[in-house]
């Protein structure tokens, strides 16, 4: 079967291996152009370009995939199918219809929940305790198309992004292999999604991780496991943006105001939250490492009854 994959970022890598792997034909992979990351804002690889490479498969980055040009290049390989996995862009009717069998989607959530750009995220921000992953045959609307199958995840309390990033990806690359084989053996049931029970995962933004201690202490807890490694919840601290990277939530009574500096020792420093205490486990200041409180303690002083903001 003759197949172009699209993908960019981490996430799609197992699901391209998987098909190679498997010993699929992989006439092309169709990735985002190249940006500056990192501090030094070097222009590197998309992580899907940098495997395609070791694998020796051939790689287009268009700006816009939707172009005439991109569309020539797509259909002049003939493809049977488009496996899509996070590539970054929506596909228009003209590519959508390209293919044999269709394109289909490897999308990280149980849909209709979640779609859109970071369901992973979210699931765990929302405090949800399961997710998965859907494989759809694409349309022209935002996660949108039938479904032709999908499989459970249980989110633990200790998950974070990037575990349960590594769980779904890996999920991902095993189920997309049965959807082919169902779909070249005529076998695929394709599900409608029931849009009345959608939710949405919007992109996320540095904003996003700017704490408000005055909701729950489980709702902080989720939302430093649901941005790691980017964006790191922040407060500000004495005028200074203090990233925290690690918390714990300590259910517990008290009087004491919300926000507020208890105390900092080896163990963590302890903020006070309507329900209970946050531990910060793991902090970073501005130009600095990422440091355990013990750590950062052992140099520094953290100022007790001070509120974060």
């Amino acid at each position: 079967m003759n197949i172009i994959y699209m993908g960019t970022p981490e996430f799609a890598v197992p699901i391209l291996d998987s098909l190679y792997n498997n010993g699929y034909d992989i006439s092309l992979v169709i990735t985002q152009e190249d940006k500056p990351r990192g501090r030094g804002k070097k222009i590197k690889h998309t992580p899907v370009k940098s495997r395609a490479l070791e694998l020796g498969l051939n790689v287009f980055q268009p700006e816009n995939v939707n172009d005439n040009q991109s569309i020539e290049i797509i259909n002049n390989l003939n493809p049977d199918i488009i496996v899509v996995a996070a590539y970054g862009q929506i596909l228009n009717n003209k590519i959508l219809n390209i293919p044999r069998y269709g394109c289909i989607n490897v999308h990280a959530s149980l849909l209709p929940k979640y779609r859109g750009a970071a369901p992973i995220n979210w699931a765990i921000i929302n405090g949800e305790t399961e997710t998965g992953i859907t494989i759809m045959k694409m349309d022209e609307g935002l996660d949108t198309g039938d479904m032709i199958m999908n499989k459970t995840v249980q989110i633990s309390d200790n998950d974070d992004y990037i575990t349960l990033h590594d769980k779904l990806a890996n999920i991902g690359g095993q189920l997309i292999i049965n959807a082919i084989e169902d779909i070249a053996n005529n076998k695929a049931h394709y599900k409608p999604q029931d849009s009345t029970k959608s939710t949405y995962a919007p992109m996320l933004y540095k904003e996003t991780g700017k704490i408000d201690w005055s909701v729950s202490g489980s709702e902080i807890y989720n939302l430093v496991r649901g941005l790691k490694p980017w964006p790191i919840p922040y407060s500000i601290y004495n005028g200074e943006v203090l990233k925290i990277h690690k918390v714990e939530f300590l259910k517990k009574q008290h009087d004491e105001q919300y926000g507020r500096i208890l105390m900092a020792n080896k163990d963590g420093i302890y903020i006070s939250v309507n329900d209970g205490y946050i531990i910060i486990k793991e902090l970073q200041f501005p130009g600095k490492k990422v440091l355990t409180v013990e750590q950062y303690l052992a140099g520094n002083k953290i100022e007790e009854g001070v509120f974060l903001k």
